[in-house]
């Protein structure tokens, strides 16, 4: 267990130094660092796969494929998903934006969980009903101040559990799924590179040493995150990925974002109901342990 929380940990800073990393990487647009990102990370993807063993998930969905030609239109639409929120991680912090994903990353717990009750029909806990009641707090204090929430929010609380529904509905949500979504936003990637600013590199001629830690870095949060999940129980990998929004938050500060006097009320009813979660899910790990699974 010691070491699957050290990984997903690293795994949390990593993609938290990337958020930071990709404000380094100017004269280079979010698009083209995101282009760049996976045409660097499919191939340490593969490799993985290669070396873990699981490179045979990856050949059961390619017969499926073949068998089932139109699974592609659906998958094209799953990779679509992942690649919009993959782009915004790039491009948030370029613009000013780091905040409102952050907060996106909070709030999707509770949309997780409410998009379990209403498309799976499964069943929220008292302490989840707490929770979301308090999260509505946050929610209506940013309908009152603003009118709605940032569209940056609402592509990642509202858009990922989009893409896990869909993975599930068409039964790719694994390791060979994953790497499926990368190959089809491969050619993307590639074309957006391609033609992008011909002259980036010749302006910042740093970048031929910083695109490839990028690629690094990215691969090396993937592998991190994935071995994670594998180590640790469900309940313990889910508490751990509430690092991740905080060091967002920490890195948005960083980068001269600060949270407005107004927007306290939206944050602070937020957090709380992401500690609720999380004593919950600490509840169900100590019985657990209690009962010796």
């Amino acid at each position: 267990m010691y070491k699957g929380a050290t990984l997903s940990v690293m795994a949390s800073c990593l993609f938290a130094v990337m958020y930071f990393y990709t404000s380094l990487l100017k004269p280079l647009t979010g698009e083209e660092i995101f282009g760049w990102r996976m045409l660097l990370t499919l191939p340490c993807a593969t490799l993985f796969l290669l070396y873990s063993g699981d490179w045979k998930l990856v050949r059961a969905l390619t017969a499926r494929v073949r068998q089932n030609p139109a699974m592609l239109g659906a998958m094209a639409v799953s990779a679509a998903l992942m690649s919009a929120q993959l782009w915004l991680f790039m491009w948030a912090p370029l613009h000013g934006r780091s905040l409102e994903v952050s907060l996106g990353y909070f709030l999707l717990p509770l949309t997780m969980i409410l998009t379990g009750r209403v498309v799976f029909g499964e069943h929220l806990s008292r302490l989840q009903k707490i929770a979301a009641c308090c999260a509505m707090i946050g929610v209506g204090n940013e309908l009152l101040r603003l009118g709605s929430f940032s569209w940056e929010t609402l592509l990642v609380a509202l858009g990922y559990p989009l893409y896990f529904v869909l993975r599930r509905k068409l039964k790719t949500d694994n390791l060979g799924g994953l790497w499926w979504d990368m190959l089809l936003v491969w050619p993307v990637a590639l074309l957006i590179v391609w033609t992008g600013n011909p002259t980036a590199l010749e302006e910042s001629p740093r970048l031929y040493v910083l695109i490839p830690i990028l690629g690094a870095i990215s691969a090396s949060a993937l592998v991190s995150y994935i071995l994670a999940s594998r180590l640790l129980a469900f309940s313990v990998f889910g508490l751990l990925s509430y690092v991740e929004p905080v060091l967002l938050v920490g890195v948005a500060m960083l980068l001269g974002e600060s949270i407005q006097r107004d927007e306290w009320m939206t944050y602070l009813p937020i957090w709380v109901a992401v500690m609720v979660l999380v004593f919950e899910g600490a509840k169900h790990v100590m019985a657990q342990r209690r009962r010796g699974i």
